[in-house]
């Protein structure tokens, strides 16, 4: 169990963090049979915040990379998004998440999509 008290779901082999989120895999996986949306992917990862890294000056002596100039070390991660369900709908990118609890992390997650990458995401 979740921290949002939610059990997992497997359906068709693949497990999901709830059950609202399983049935709207079967939604959308009808809708796709149907021909009404196309090419629907799961778990979909959205770069929110590259990795920073501190700068470096050294290049690669060897190898294939030679003469290539070495990344720095990581100094902060990367903030990614992962969508529940991506699909197209009519040509047009659909980004969706099956929502329970809209913690504050989600919020912010939500609102860089929109100003990173232009895409606001369908709550169902």
């Amino acid at each position: 169990m979740s921290k949002y008290h939610n059990r997992k779901y497997v359906c068709d082999g693949i497990t999901f963090d709830s059950r609202k989120e399983a049935r709207r895999y079967v939604e959308l996986k009808a809708l796709q049979n149907a021909g009404i949306i196309q090419d629907l992917r799961l778990q979909v990862k959205f770069v929110l915040i590259p990795s920073q890294r501190e700068e470096s000056t050294d290049v690669y002596k060897s190898g294939k990379h030679k003469g290539e100039p070495k990344l720095g070390k990581v100094i902060e991660c990367e903030c990614s998004y992962y969508a529940d369900f991506v699909y197209l709908e009519n040509g047009i990118l659909v980004v969706e998440d099956a929502k329970g609890m809209r913690t504050k992390e989600y919020i912010i997650k939500r609102k860089l999509m929109l100003e990173r990458h232009g895409i606001r995401i369908r709550e169902v």
